[in-house]
């Protein structure tokens, strides 16, 4: 009865792991490709270049070679943080600016207008 309840235990543990994980994942990217656009565009300017120097010691591949180190680097920041975040137990749903990601919704102020304290009645 008592290992019936710990491999379920752990099985939930490690399904609430793997969903914190990809949760993670999921936001990092997103957050990458929208809030860090100006980082990608210097990558990519950067690459650019790299590709041109690289071009004359190995013609073949340095367009490639460039371009996949720069894809293996991005996605490789993006699990490794995705990793240490859950590993230090830190869930999507305790940080308070992923919201957004929740569904909720966030408490807007109503309106005032100058005429409404004649014409409304305000709660307070």
């Amino acid at each position: 009865m008592v290992s019936a309840e710990s491999s379920n235990l752990g099985k939930t543990y490690s399904l609430l792991m793997i969903k914190s994980f990809l949760i993670w994942t999921f936001t990092l990217a997103v957050c990458l490709l929208v809030v860090g656009f100006p980082l990608v565009v210097l990558m990519a300017t950067v690459g650019c270049l790299l590709s041109i120097i690289l071009q004359s010691v190995m013609p073949v591949s340095a367009v490639l070679l460039v371009a996949g180190a720069l894809i293996m680097f991005n996605v490789m920041a993006v699990v490794l943080a995705a990793g240490v975040l859950t590993i230090k137990g830190v869930h999507p749903s305790e940080v308070k600016w992923l919201s957004w990601l929740h569904g909720e919704a966030d408490q807007m102020q109503t309106t005032v207008y100058a005429a409404c304290p004649l014409t409304c009645e305000i709660k307070m």
